[in-house]
C-alpha cells in the first residue's frame, strides 16, 4: 500500500515544468485553488492533485505556534511541499510538516510565530499528472506583557457564533434588528415587510435605544462609519455590499459572517467571498450565487458589528418578461414585468448603472408585488442601453433605442414657424406641470451694453451670438434665421426682419441665455456700435400659456374620470385630443369651458377609453395619460345576502355564494376565523369568472365565526365578510362550586355558567341530589338561569352531592358533579387579631379589633375579656347575654394604675370560637409626657464595623418630662442627610453597640428617649465618629516567629506573620532592600501578612523585610529565607602519611561550595577488621583531614560527603590505604557438571483469537510465544508489517505479545498475524478482526 510522505520544503524551482508536459489551467471546486495539469488526458483511475480542504488563514498572538491544515487527494499519491514568498521554509527548527495518518491530513507548523513570519504562504501538492497549488495568510499580533500568572488568566472568547433561534409563533426574528442598525430610513419599511413585522412604533422606538449601544460598541474599533451599502445583485452575477470605515487599529480584524458562521474570503478575487479594500472602503462580494447564499450577512472589526445586510434569494420567475422599447427624445418609456411570487423590491438597472426613484425616473410596485414597473421620463439619446431586472438572483434583459428628434436640438429664428414655438411652450409647460403656479408676467432684464453687432444680410450664422439674456428669450442681432442657442427661455417669437429675434430652442426652462452680442456672420462686413439696451425695459406679454397643466388619472371601469388644466387668458378656445385623434362632446364624453378651466369628463369608463390625453390651445400643449382599471367588484344584493348571518344546526351544512365582476384573472379566496380554508374533508369550494361559493358539511360548534371571502386581481382587492353561526347544546356548568352556606337549615351554593352557551342563552339549571351512603340520585328540578341555588330540604349532619345540568333550546349539557357538602355541621368563628389600644386614661380604656378571617357562616357579636398584670384569671367586659356588636368598646371598670390585658371572642349561630391572643399590657392612667434627653452619652469602644455607646437615663420632671422606657439609636452618614435607626424596638438598658457599619466611615449618631408619651429630644456627639478600633501602633503577635528559613530548590516558600495594628497599616515586603519580583505573591489582611513563592529558586536566597506602617508608627521584622539543594559531592580524594599512625585526605572542593557558605564536609572511616563505617570528622568547612590511630597491618577506606542546610551528597570514595597480610589459599576440588542446553525454536504456547469489536472501540489483542534465543516478533495486517506504524499500540513482555487498536474502523477489518523468529525456526499465528456497526 502506498504510503503518504511527510511534507517538505517548497525547492526555489517549484514553478517549473516537467520537461515535455503541457500546462492546462483549470480551477478547483475549492475557491482559492489552482490546477495545472501536466498531460493532455488524464489516464483512467488517475487523478491530479486537488486540496479538499485548503489551509485557512490564520492570526495568533506573537510567540505561539501557528499550525495550517490541509486535506490532499490525488492519484497517485502527491508529493506535498510548503514555502513562503518572502523567504523559505528550510529551518526546520521554525517550520514543521507532517501527515497526520489518522486524520488523513497534512499538517504544517510556525513554530514561535513572530513579526518576520507575517507572509503569504504556499502549499504545492504535485504528481506526475499535475499540480495544485494554493496560498493562506500568516498574521502575528503583538504579544501580551509578561505579566502575574493570574492576571494572565482571562475568560477564553471564541470567535462570535449566533446559531440562529428557533423562532416561535408570533415572535420578532432577532435578525431584524441587525438589518435596521445598518439600513437607510427609507428601506425601513421593505425590511418589515420581508420580517413580516408591522408594529412600526414599536421598531422604532427599540431601534433608537439600539443605534446608541451600538455607536459605543463601534467607538471602541473604528474612528468613523459612513456610506453603509445594503447588498444588491450586479449585472455580472455577483452580490456586492460595502461599507466606508477608518480603524482605530490598523492590525484590527475584519470578520464576515453568514448566519453567525465565520467566512473565510479572499482579497485577491479567487475566492467565492472576496474583499477589495480602496482606502477606508470595503467592498464584500459573492461569486456564483445560489439559493444556498441566502441569509445574514454581517462585518464585524474585532468584537464590534459594523454592517448587517439580510439577502433573500426568493424561488422566483418571471411570468411576463421585459419588451423592447423604442421612443424618441422627450418620450416616455416603460418597462413592465410580472413575477410568480411577490417580491418587495427588484433592482432596476440601465447598462452597469443603478436606477432608482427620481424625477426621471419612477418605480411602480402592485400591492400583490408581483407586477413592477420602471416609467423613464423625458428620454435623452444618452438613455438608450440595456435595461436589466433582477429579482433575487434571477435578472430579465430588455434593450432600450431612442431616436434624435432634430426640432428638439435647434431651434428656429424665423418668426412665421408657429408650430416649433408651440412646440417650445408646451414642452415648458410640461416640465413646469409640479409647480401651483407660474408668473403671469416676467421684466426683462437689462443686459450690458453690446459693444458689437452683427449686420448680415441673407442667412446669418448667429450661432451664440443672439443675446438670449432676456427671459423672455429675446435673440441677438442675426438676420435670417440665427441659431440662438443661448440658453434662455426660448419663448419669444422672432419677427423675421430687420433685427433677427434669434429665438432658440432654450430647453424649455426658465434661465438667462448665455450667448453675447450677436455677431451675424453673414455677408455682411460693416458692423457698428449699440448705443442702447437691446431689449426695452418694458413688460412684454409673454402669451398664452398653462398656470395648471393636465395630471396622470387613473380610474376604475364604470365610473367617471376627469381631466383638467388651466390657462392664463378666459379667452381662449382649445381642442382636446386623445392618441392623436381630436376628440369632440358625444355620448358618455362631456368637455367644458368655464373661464380658463378647461375639463373633460368621460361618464363610464371602459378599457377603451385609456390612452394619453393632449389639450392644446394657441401652440401650447400639455399632455397626460389616463389609465383604466378594472378591480374586482361585488354585486351590491349578492353582497347584502351575503352579509346575512348564517346559523345553522350542529351536524347540518353551510353554503356561502357571492357574485363579482372585474378583470381576468382573479384569486379568489376563502378565510375561516383569519385562516385560509382550502378544499378538502367537510370543505367545497366552487369559482368562476362571476361567482363563487363554500359549501361547510357537518358543521360543528367549533366552526362559528367569521367567514371572509378576497378576491384580488392586478388592479385591485376587494374583501367581503359574513357570520356563521353553528347552534348546539351548552358546555356543562364550570366549578369550583362555592358553597355559600353550609349552616344547620340549609346547603346555599353558587357556580360558574357554561363556558360556551352553545349559541342560546340559557334557559334553566337541571339538578339532582345525592345523600352520602345511599345510591340512588333524587331530582330536585328545573331551576332558573341563574347559577345559584339554595337546599332547605336538609337533615342535620348529612353530606350531600349534586349534579348540575345546563339547558337551553338546543338541548341539555353533560353534568358537573360538586363534592361532598356537609349539612348542619358546627362551624365556630376564628380567633380575631389581638385587641389595639386606641387611648388609656385613669377611668377608661378604648379597645378596637378586627373580625377573624374564618368567620363560619357570619359574626353575632364579640365577648370582651381582661386580665389584671399577675393574674390567671380573666374576667368577662360585657354582659354574657349582650354581646358587643362593633368591633370597638370602652372599658370603664379599671382601676387607676393598674396595668391591663384585653382579648375577644367571635360569635356566631355555632357558639363562641376561640379567643384572640392578649393585648399588650396597658395602664389606666392618663397619657404620659415625652421624656428629656439622655446625658453622659460616650463612645466606649469601636472597630471596623461597629460602634458601642453608652448614656445616661434622662431625669423626669413632674408635669414636664416623664421618666424614659426605652432607647433608640439613630446614625447618619456624612455625605447623607437621611437618620437610619439601629433599633426597630426601643432597647431597655442604656448601652448599644451598632453593628454594619463601613470600614472607615464617618457617622454622626445620636440616641433617642421614649416612653408611652412618645419620643423625646435627640442627644448626639458633637463631632462624627470613624468607624475603626482605636488607634494601635503596629506590634507582631507571634512570639516564636522564624527569622532563618531553609527551603529545597522547586517547593514552595511561605511566610505568615501576624500582627495587630489600627487603623489597617501598610504592609511592605522588600528582599535585601529591594521591592520583591512579580512572581512572589503578596496577601494581606487586617490582622496579617502571607509572602508566598510557589516554585522557589536558588536566586530567591535573600533577607526579606516585612514594613507594617500606619498613622501611629511602623514595625520591621526580618527574615532569612536560603533556597539551596542537596549539595554536589566533593572532587577526588588523595592519602597522604605524613605522620606515621595517621593518614592525611585532602579533596577537591564541592563546585556548591561558592553557592553555599554553610556547606561544609564529613569523613568517614572503615578498617578491615570491624567493617563498619563510623564518622571520624564532621562539620569541616576545609577541604583537609588527619586520621589517627591507624594500625599497621589493616585497610583502611575512607568516603567524603559534602553536607548542607538540606542534605548531604553522594559519597567520593578514597582510594584504599595500608596493606593485607598474605594467607596461604585453601583449594576444593568439585565435580565436574555437564551444560544444560535449553536452546529451543520459537513456539505459540498461547495463539491468538478471533476478534469482533464495535466501530469506534478499543480493540486489545494478545498471544504467548516461548523460544531460546529471544524471538523477534512481528505483527502483519494483510501482510503489512505493523512494528513502525504509530497508530498500533505493540509490546513484548516476557513472552507475551500484546497489540492495541485505540479506534476501531472499517480500513482495520482483515487478517491480522504474528511471526516469531529466531537462529532455530520461525513460528506464525494468524486470526480475523470484524468491525461491527
Amino acid at each position: 500500500m502506498p504510503k503518504h510522505s511527510d511534507p517538505t520544503p517548497a525547492a526555489p524551482d517549484e514553478e517549473t515544468l516537467p520537461p515535455g508536459s503541457v500546462e492546462i489551467k483549470r480551477r478547483s471546486r475549492v475557491p482559492g485553488v489552482m490546477i495545472t495539469q501536466y498531460v493532455e488526458l488524464v489516464p483512467r483511475g488517475c487523478s491530479t492533485p486537488d486540496f479538499i480542504r485548503k489551509p485557512f488563514s490564520v492570526t495568533i498572538p506573537g510567540g505561539k505556534t501557528a499550525i495550517f491544515r490541509a486535506i490532499i487527494s490525488g492519484d497517485p499519491i502527491p508529493t506535498v511541499t510548503w514555502g513562503r514568498t518572502k523567504g523559505d521554509t528550510v529551518d526546520p527548527e521554525k517550520y514543521r510538516a507532517r501527515y497526520d495518518e489518522r486524520n488523513r491530513e497534512y499538517i504544517f507548523e510556525v513554530v514561535a510565530a513572530g513579526a518576520d513570519h507575517i507572509d503569504t504562504y504556499k502549499f504545492f501538492a504535485t504528481n506526475v499528472y499535475g499540480k495544485a497549488v494554493c496560498t493562506s495568510n500568516l498574521n502575528v499580533t503583538e504579544a501580551p506583557p509578561n505579566e502575574d500568572f493570574r492576571k494572565m488568566l482571562k475568560k477564553t472568547t471564541m470567535p462570535k457564533k449566533k446559531p440562529k433561534k428557533v423562532q416561535k409563533e408570533g415572535e420578532i426574528d432577532p435578525a431584524i434588528w441587525d438589518v435596521l442598525l445598518s439600513a437607510q430610513k427609507k428601506d425601513y419599511e421593505r425590511i418589515c415587510f420581508e420580517f413580516g413585522v408591522t408594529d412600526f412604533r414599536f421598531i422604532l422606538k427599540k431601534l433608537n435605544l439600539m443605534k446608541k449601544e451600538r455607536e459605543k460598541e463601534q467607538a471602541k474599533v473604528v474612528e468613523k462609519v459612513s456610506d453603509l451599502k445594503q447588498i444588491e445583485v450586479r449585472r455580472d452575477g455577483r452580490a456586492e455590499f460595502e461599507v466606508d470605515m477608518q480603524l482605530k487599529d490598523p492590525n484590527s480584524q475584519v470578520l464576515l459572517y453568514k448566519d453567525g458562521v465565520m467566512l473565510d474570503y479572499s482579497t485577491n478575487g479567487d475566492n467565492k467571498y472576496n474583499l477589495d479594500q480602496r482606502g477606508t472602503k470595503y467592498c464584500f462580494s459573492i461569486k456564483d450565487l445560489g439559493a444556498g447564499d441566502a441569509g445574514l450577512y454581517q462585518v464585524d472589526v474585532d468584537e464590534a458589528n459594523i454592517l448587517s445586510t439580510n439577502f433573500q434569494v426568493p424561488d422566483v420567475e418571471f411570468d411576463t418578461t421585459l419588451k423592447d422599447c423604442k421612443a424618441k427624445e422627450g418620450e416616455d418609456a416603460t418597462f413592465e414585468c410580472v413575477l410568480s411570487v411577490p417580491v418587495g423590491k427588484i433592482m432596476w438597472y440601465k447598462d452597469d448603472v443603478v436606477l432608482e426613484e427620481g424625477e426621471r425616473c419612477e418605480i411602480v410596485v402592485s400591492e400583490d408585488k408581483k407586477s413592477h414597473k420602471l416609467v423613464m421620463k423625458d428620454l435623452d439619446v444618452a438613455d438608450q442601453g440595456t435595461i436589466t431586472a433582477i429579482a433575487g438572483i434571477v435578472p430579465c434583459k430588455a434593450s432600450l433605442e431612442v431616436a434624435e428628434d432634430p426640432n428638439r436640438r435647434k431651434g428656429k429664428g424665423s418668426g412665421d414657424d408657429d408650430d416649433e414655438a408651440a412646440r417650445l411652450a408646451a414642452e415648458k409647460a410640461r416640465r413646469q406641470k409640479e409647480k401651483d403656479d407660474l408668473e403671469a408676467k416676467r421684466r426683462a432684464q437689462a443686459e450690458r451694453d453690446a459693444t458689437e453687432v452683427g449686420d448680415g444680410s441673407g442667412l446669418g450664422d448667429g450661432s451664440g451670438l443672439g443675446d438670449g439674456s432676456g427671459g423672455d428669450g429675446s435673440g441677438g442681432d442675426g438676420s435670417g434665421l440665427g441659431d440662438g442657442s443661448g440658453l434662455g427661455d426660448g419663448s419669444g417669437l422672432g419677427d423675421g426682419s430687420g433685427l433677427g429675434d434669434g429665438s432658440g430652442d432654450g430647453s424649455g426652462k426658465d434661465g438667462d441665455g448665455s450667448g453675447g452680442d450677436g455677431d451675424g456672420s453673414g455677408d455682411g462686413k460693416k458692423k457698428r456700435s449699440r448705443t442702447g439696451p437691446l431689449v426695452p425695459e418694458s413688460v412684454i406679454d409673454p402669451g398664452v400659456h398653462f398656470a395648471s397643466g393636465l395630471l396622470d388619472t387613473t380610474a376604475n371601469k364604470g365610473d367617471s374620470a376627469e381631466l383638467c388644466c388651466v390657462l392664463s387668458s378666459e379667452s381662449c378656445e382649445g381642442a382636446w385630443y386623445k392618441d392623436g385623434k381630436k376628440l369632440k362632446s358625444t355620448d358618455g364624453i362631456t368637455i367644458v369651458k368655464d373661464g380658463a378651466t378647461h375639463k373633460l369628463i368621460i361618464d363610464s369608463c371602459s378599457e377603451d377609453d385609456s390612452g394619453r390625453y393632449r389639450f392644446e390651445a394657441d401652440g401650447r400643449k400639455s399632455e397626460a395619460m389616463l389609465t383604466i382599471q378594472d378591480p374586482p367588484k361585488i354585486d351590491a344584493d349578492s353582497l347584502k345576502n351575503f352579509r346575512e348571518p348564517v346559523i345553522v344546526r350542529a351536524g347540518e351544512n353551510a353554503s356561502f355564494k357571492l357574485e363579482f365582476k372585474g378583470k381576468e384573472p382573479m384569486k379568489v379566496q376563502w378565510f375561516k376565523q383569519d385562516e385560509e380554508v382550502l378544499p378538502g374533508h367537510h370543505v367545497r369550494t366552487d369559482s368562476s369568472d362571476s361567482h363563487s361559493s363554500l359549501l361547510l358539511s357537518k358543521c360543528q360548534r367549533r366552526d362559528t365565526g367569521e367567514i371572509k371571502i378576497k378576491i384580488k386581481n392586478e388592479h385591485g382587492t376587494i374583501e367581503a365578510d359574513t357570520k356563521l353561526i353553528v347552534l348546539d347544546k351548552p358546555t356543562p356548568p364550570q366549578p369550583p362550586v362555592e358553597v355559600v352556606e353550609s349552616s344547620l337549615n340549609a346547603i346555599e351554593m353558587k357556580w360558574r355558567p357554561p363556558k360556551d352557551d352553545g349559541g342560546c342563552p340559557i334557559t334553566n339549571y337541571i339538578m339532582e341530589r345525592q345523600q352520602l351512603g345511599r345510591n340512588t340520585w333524587v331530582k330536585i328540578g328545573e331551576i332558573p338561569g341563574q347559577p345559584s341555588y339554595r337546599d332547605t330540604d336538609i337533615d342535620r349532619g348529612r353530606k350531600y352531592t349534586y349534579r348540575i345540568r345546563a339547558k337551553n333550546a338546543e338541548g341539555i349539557s353533560d353534568m358537573m358533579v360538586t363534592d361532598d357538602i356537609a349539612a348542619g355541621s358546627l362551624c365556630f368563628p376564628g380567633a380575631p387579631a389581638p385587641p389595639k389600644v386606641a387611648s388609656a386614661f385613669k377611668d377608661c380604656i378604648n379597645l378596637t379589633w378586627v373580625a377573624p378571617a374564618n368567620t363560619g357562616g357570619g359574626i353575632l357579636g364579640y365577648n370582651l375579656e381582661k386580665r389584671k398584670r399577675g393574674s390567671n384569671l380573666w374576667t368577662l367586659v360585657n354582659p354574657a347575654d349582650e354581646p358587643i356588636k362593633e368591633k370597638k368598646y370602652a372599658v370603664k371598670d379599671v382601676i387607676e394604675g393598674a396595668e391591663y390585658e384585653f382579648r375577644v371572642t367571635a360569635i356566631n349561630v355555632s357558639g363562641l370560637g376561640e379567643p384572640s391572643a392578649p393585648s399588650e399590657l396597658v395602664f389606666a392612667r392618663d397619657p404620659k409626657k415625652r421624656p428629656g434627653k439622655v446625658t453622659d452619652l460616650k463612645l466606649t469602644g469601636s472597630s471596623y464595623n461597629s460602634l458601642s455607646l453608652s448614656w445616661a437615663k434622662p431625669k423626669a420632671v413632674d408635669g414636664v418630662e416623664d421618666e424614659a422606657k426605652g432607647y433608640y439609636v439613630e446614625i447618619r452618614p456624612i455625605d447623607c442627610m437621611d437618620w437610619s435607626r439601629c433599633n426597630s424596638t426601643a432597647a431597655i438598658q442604656t448601652s448599644y453597640t451598632a453593628v454594619g457599619l463601613k470600614s472607615m466611615a464617618m457617622y454622626w449618631v445620636r440616641v433617642i428617649a421614649t416612653n408611652d408619651g412618645g419620643e423625646g429630644e435627640p442627644q448626639g456627639f458633637d463631632n462624627y465618629i470613624i468607624a475603626m478600633p482605636p488607634p494601635v501602633k503596629p506590634r507582631f503577635t507571634d512570639r516564636n516567629m522564624k527569622t532563618f528559613l531553609v527551603v529545597r530548590s522547586g517547593n514552595t516558600v511561605r511566610v505568615h506573620i501576624n500582627f495587630e495594628a489600627s487603623p489597617m497599616p501598610d504592609i511592605t515586603w522588600l528582599k535585601d532592600n529591594m521591592a520583591v519580583a512579580h512572581r512572589v505573591t503578596i496577601t494581606n489582611t487586617h490582622k496579617g501578612s502571607q509572602l508566598l513563592i510557589p516554585t522557589a529558586e536558588r536566586k530567591d536566597t535573600g533577607i526579606y523585610t516585612i514594613i507594617v506602617k500606619n498613622m501611629v508608627g511602623q514595625e520591621t521584622f526580618n527574615v532569612e529565607i536560603r533556597v539551596t539543594d542537596d549539595p554536589k559531592p566533593p572532587g577526588p580524594i588523595e592519602l597522604d602519611e605524613n605522620v606515621k599512625g595517621t593518614v592525611t585526605l585532602s579533596w577537591l572542593p564541592s563546585p556548591d561550595e561558592k553557592r553555599d557558605d554553610r556547606l561544609h564536609y564529613m569523613v568517614m572511616k572503615r578498617d578491615s577488621v570491624k567493617r563498619t563505617w563510623r564518622i571520624v570528622g564532621d562539620r569541616l568547612f576545609n577541604n583537609k583531614f588527619t586520621v589517627a590511630n591507624i594500625m599497621p597491618g589493616r585497610e583502611y577506606n575512607f568516603r567524603v560527603f559534602s553536607k548542607n542546610d538540606v542534605g548531604m551528597s553522594q559519597p567520593v570514595l578514597a582510594p584504599t590505604w595500608g596493606t593485607i597480610s598474605k594467607r596461604e589459599k585453601s583449594t576444593l576440588n568439585f565435580p565436574e557438571s555437564k551444560p544444560l542446553d535449553l536452546e529451543c525454536a520459537p513456539k505459540f504456547l498461547l495463539p491468538l483469537k478471533f476478534h469482533s469489536a464495535p466501530q469506534g472501540y478499543e480493540c486489545y489483542m494478545s498471544c504467548a510465544v516461548k523460544g531460546n534465543p529471544r524471538p523477534h516478533v512481528t505483527w502483519y495486517h494483510n501482510n503489512v508489517s505493523l512494528n513502525t506504524d504509530t497508530n498500533y499500540f505493540i509490546s513484548n513482555t516476557c513472552g507475551v505479545c500484546s497489540m492495541l487498536i485505540l479506534r476501531v474502523g472499517p480500513k482495520n477489518i482483515g487478517e491480522y498475524k504474528v511471526v516469531a523468529d529466531n537462529p532455530l525456526g520461525v513460528a506464525e499465528c494468524a486470526t480475523q478482526l470484524t468491525v461491527r456497526e
